[in-house]
């Protein structure tokens, strides 16, 4: 009986679904993004979403193979909804700082650049990429 109680409808309704589309600054409106563009993420991960959420005290479900229906890249990063719980039993906020689901958006689309695993990728591919490109300056001088 304990396990039903996660999946009935009511339990549904108070766990809102965020997909990472709705937080990403590479989508239109119209593909799929739900706050403006300029406090959207970059490809945003539906585990990136759960951490900064997980993290601030929600109650969180990761779902990771469910897709975000107007999604039509099927590669595993852009797969998987979270599933926060944004109201109790009697309809008051879990967290008093997020009344709604927008103010839930925009907190992880603030936060989630400032998480370890993004800080450190943002600077490990920069030097790539400056190496890359003077690799590729190296080659095309020898050619000529």
């Amino acid at each position: 009986a304990a396990a039903a109680t996660a999946t009935s409808p009511a339990d549904k309704e108070r766990f809102i679904c965020i997909y990472p589309a709705y937080l990403n600054n590479k989508k239109t409106i119209a593909e799929g993004r739900r706050i403006p563009i300029d406090k959207a993420v970059e490809n945003p991960t539906s585990t990136e979403i759960q951490d900064v959420c997980a993290a601030v005290g929600f109650n969180v479900l990761l779902e990771k193979n469910k897709m975000y229906p107007r999604e039509w890249n099927r590669d595993m990063q852009y797969r998987g909804r979270v599933r926060i719980q944004l109201k109790q039993d009697d309809g008051n906020p879990c967290l008093p700082q997020f009344p709604t689901r927008k103010s839930v958006m925009l907190y992880a689309a603030e936060t989630i650049p400032k998480l370890k695993t993004r800080t450190q990728k943002m600077g490990g591919n920069d030097q790539n990429l400056q190496q890359g490109e003077g690799g590729k300056k190296g080659k095309g001088k020898k050619k000529k």
